[in-house]
């Protein structure tokens, strides 16, 4: 019997997904390889889509600028890390989100998110659009800007959208990854606090990061899972806190600040459909008002 297809009327209403979070090592072989066992514990609880973090191959090497970290990088479906997880997804029959550091060609490198469905197929990848750069969050140095857009993927167990860290502080990120048809929005992420920071504004940064994804939550009308690593690296702090809000904002599933975790949360599908009938905010939005969003700044 197939899995994937015998239970896809469940997923209709209800899926329960999972976020890997994790505290890197420095061999891209041996985070893949203290991933996997995370993967198949997440399946064994009842997981049919698994989140990974940010990058979730190697340590945050955007603590600094160093030309020696695009070796690093790989081909996204073909290197190596795809193909393995397109391998343990059809055997678990699970969907998987794999960010990863990728190369495109030998001078133009994406952080990117690949979506592998529950039968292995590679469905397609999402480039990250919005890059920071802040002291010991160096990415302009590393990655081009994605220009693959906002989608959402139709899966064997639903339909979900992805955009990663940065990101998370666009609304119109959020907006257009809905719009296309998302009803979970996953958010691999790698952000912490600075020890010169932390005594001062720690507690406020992280409420406003899990503020305003819960936002994003509210405003389309879907879940939103946020996916962190933990430990220490370099300078930063990383604080964990994955989380899962549904489309009242209410956070459903939290992880742990400091430890390694495998989160697991049910999403309702049935009532966030209830809820976008009952709060149509895409039916009432004034398309014919917004086209200065295009714009830099409004003068």
């Amino acid at each position: 019997m197939n899995t994937v297809s015998s239970n896809c009327a469940a997923a209709a209403d209800n899926v329960t997904i999972a976020l890997v979070q994790l505290a890197a090592v420095p061999s891209p072989t041996e985070n893949l390889r203290k991933t996997i066992p995370r993967i198949e514990e997440a399946a064994a609880r009842g997981a049919k889509i698994v989140g990974l973090q940010e990058l979730f191959t190697t340590p945050y090497f955007c603590v600094t600028q160093a030309a020696a970290h695009f070796d690093r990088a790989e081909p996204v479906p073909e290197g190596a890390s795809t193909r393995e997880l397109q391998a343990v997804a059809r055997r678990l029959g699970v969907v998987i989100v794999a960010p990863l550091f990728e190369a495109r060609g030998s001078e133009v490198f994406h952080n990117t998110a690949a979506v592998i469905d529950a039968d292995g197929s590679f469905l397609g990848k999402y480039r990250k659009m919005h890059i920071p750069q802040d002291p010991a969050f160096e990415e302009k140095f590393y990655f081009t800007p994605g220009d693959l857009g906002f989608r959402a993927w139709k899966t064997a167990w639903g339909s979900i959208g992805v955009l990663v860290c940065w990101d998370q502080w666009f609304p119109e990120a959020a907006r257009l990854t809905a719009l296309s048809g998302a009803d979970i929005l996953f958010y691999p992420t790698a952000i912490g606090w600075l020890a010169e920071e932390k005594a001062a504004l720690g507690e406020a940064q992280h409420c406003a990061w899990e503020t305003v994804q819960r936002g994003n939550a509210v405003a389309n009308g879907c879940y939103v899972a946020a996916t962190n690593r933990v430990g220490i690296e370099g300078e930063i702090e990383f604080w964990g806190q994955s989380f899962v809000a549904d489309p009242f904002g209410q956070i459903i599933a939290k992880a742990s600040a400091v430890k390694e975790e495998v989160l697991i949360a049910t999403c309702d599908l049935r009532a966030q459909r209830e809820f976008r009938r009952a709060w149509p905010f895409f039916r009432d939005r004034r398309i014919d008002a917004y086209g200065d969003l295009s714009r830099r700044l409004v003068d």
